[in-house]
């Protein structure tokens, strides 16, 4: 069985699964499969079509690595765009890393493989604890409150229950609530709960 590992550099559209569809039925007879850290594996059990297979996709601008001695893909959370606790963007900042790391992507220099993960917020929801450089983003204020929709978008007793430290309390006057900002330890789960 030999195996060609692409990094995934666009975004995973209808037309970008296809495509991989359709060299997967020229090369691989339809086997790949997407690995945990969002590569694509394009399993093929003739060895020569291991080499025209290598280059359609350093034609259609797809990358081989990420096995051996390198940088594997990185893992990340969703950040901002489907999480409402993340205190940063994962997309960006990974796109970013990988732009500087790509050599080491595609070719085996490095003294052995190198795994990267990026979390968003403090629930890690990334592999970072089974990587080897783990990126968390955290939040460092605590949150601002806007008394005027508070109760109307938020089940106030939810939102003080999920403050470990109690930094939450009830503000009956306004029917919201106020913050102890010396209590609060900037974890985000009252974002989760409202």
């Amino acid at each position: 069985l030999y195996t060609v590992r692409v990094g995934s550099p666009r975004l995973a559209s209808i037309d970008f699964i296809r495509e991989i569809c359709e060299i997967a039925d020229k090369y691989s007879k339809g086997h790949l499969r997407f690995t945990s850290r969002h590569n694509i594996e394009f399993l093929l059990d003739d060895k020569e079509m291991v080499e025209p297979l290598l280059e359609e996709l350093a034609r259609r601008g797809l990358p081989v690595g990420g096995t051996g001695h390198s940088v594997s893909n990185i893992v990340h959370t969703q950040g901002w765009v489907h999480c409402h606790s993340a205190a940063t963007d994962a997309s960006g900042l990974v796109k970013s890393l990988m732009d500087g790391l790509y050599d080491y992507f595609v070719e085996n220099k490095l003294p052995n493989m190198v795994r990267i993960a990026v979390a968003c917020c403090l629930n890690m929801c990334g592999a970072v604890h089974c990587s080897d450089i783990a990126i968390v983003g955290i939040h460092r204020k605590p949150p601002r409150i806007d008394h005027e929709r508070l109760h109307k978008v938020c089940e106030i007793p939810s939102v003080i229950q999920s403050c470990p430290t109690g930094a939450i309390k009830p503000n009956p006057k306004l029917k919201s609530v106020d913050v102890n900002p010396d209590k609060c330890m900037y974890c985000g789960n009252c974002y989760t709960v409202c």
